[in-house]
């Protein structure tokens, strides 16, 4: 089994469980915090205070979890934050 087939079973598992997943944002060196916060308030329905509060942590810790909830919920989302250039990754 590769690696690839092992992480998709993973998910799978961790979907048909109901496990609650994240969305990790990660920092970066291009994007200013006027964009991350709004697309955090755009994508993850955050208030302005939590997307300034998530980008600070993100710029200081080098990343945060901006978002939790069932996979089928968080995809989009976080297709919505990689197509606006941040490095995000759902665990």
């Amino acid at each position: 089994m590769s690696t690839r087939e092992k992480h998709e079973e993973e998910v799978l598992l961790a979907v048909k469980e109901g496990i609650e997943n994240q969305i990790v944002l990660y920092n970066d060196e291009v994007n200013t915090f006027d964009h991350v916060i709004e697309m955090l308030i755009h994508a993850c329905d955050h208030t302005p205070e939590q997307a300034e509060q998530c980008s600070l942590i993100v710029h200081y810790k080098g990343k945060c979890t901006v978002k939790t909830g069932p996979f089928e919920d968080l995809k989009p989302r976080c297709t919505l934050l990689l197509n606006a250039g941040l490095s995000a990754e759902i665990v």
